[in-house]
């Protein structure tokens, strides 16, 4: 059995994870299931991840990581991109929601391939929730786990160069000291990915090294605030020795 850290909820007697990770996947099999453009898959999908996000908050989760666009989903055809990104653009024209809620907004990602648009925009959407502190919402947008690890040591490695850093002071907390989730966001306890595919698709690599795994075949849009009660009771019954006896 689990066992309650100070940080972790208990709700009808399981445990509730401090960070859960979801892969949303299955967008755009859900539209061509209903021979629709994929496109509309994206827009279901992101109803889903206001409901879920709501439903993590309303169980004591405290912070919430989503994979919403990863540094691979560029190959995909222009159309889909242009949609997605339409997507978050209206998504963050009404994080109404969300602030009512006091939920906090962060992104990961590399930003500086996104439109100046939507990098103002996210940027807003963190400022004015800033200090919200009932639940913290993570929207991976241009990720990856590789290029996040490649980033922080590049950042090491400059500080070394310059004098500034011996190398034998390098080890597993300066590397997280420069990840994207540095300081603010704890690592996962739970990744859960919808779809039927069971991989992790290069989301949080380092933060995940010790997480928990859920797989479902249930296409994201159709994932309820049922399917997550069901992974987060999944969870409460695994028994994490995070490498001990």
């Amino acid at each position: 059995m689990l066992l309650k850290s100070e940080k972790q909820n208990v709700v009808d007697d399981f445990l509730v994870p401090e960070h859960i990770g979801i892969i949303m996947d299955g967008n755009g099999r859900w539209a061509k299931k209903r021979l629709l453009p994929r496109k509309f898959g994206h827009r279901e999908g992101a109803k889903t991840f206001k409901k879920i996000a709501l439903a993590g908050k309303s169980m004591g989760v405290k912070f919430m990581t989503f994979y919403a666009f990863s540094t691979e989903n560029w190959k995909r055809p222009d159309d889909e991109v242009e949609a997605i990104m339409r997507l978050f653009e209206d998504y963050l024209d009404d994080v109404s929601s969300f602030e009512k809620e006091n939920i906090r907004l962060i992104f990961i990602g590399d930003r500086s391939a996104l439109s100046d648009v939507l990098q103002n925009k996210m940027k807003h959407a963190e400022e004015i929730s800033r200090n919200f502190d009932s639940m913290t919402v993570i929207l991976a947008v241009n990720y990856g786990g590789r290029s996040e690890i490649c980033m922080s040591v590049r950042a090491i490695a400059e500080k070394v160069k310059n004098n500034e850093l011996d190398i034998n002071d390098i080890d597993e907390k300066l590397i997280e000291e420069n990840l994207y989730t540095a300081d603010i966001i704890p690592p996962v306890d739970l990744i859960i990915r919808p779809s039927g595919e069971m991989r992790l698709s290069n989301f949080l690599i380092w933060q995940s090294a010790y997480a928990e795994y859920y797989f479902t075949d249930i296409l994201w849009p159709d994932f309820k605030e049922d399917d997550l009660r069901d992974a987060v009771k999944d969870f409460s019954i695994r028994n994490r020795r995070f490498g001990g006896i």
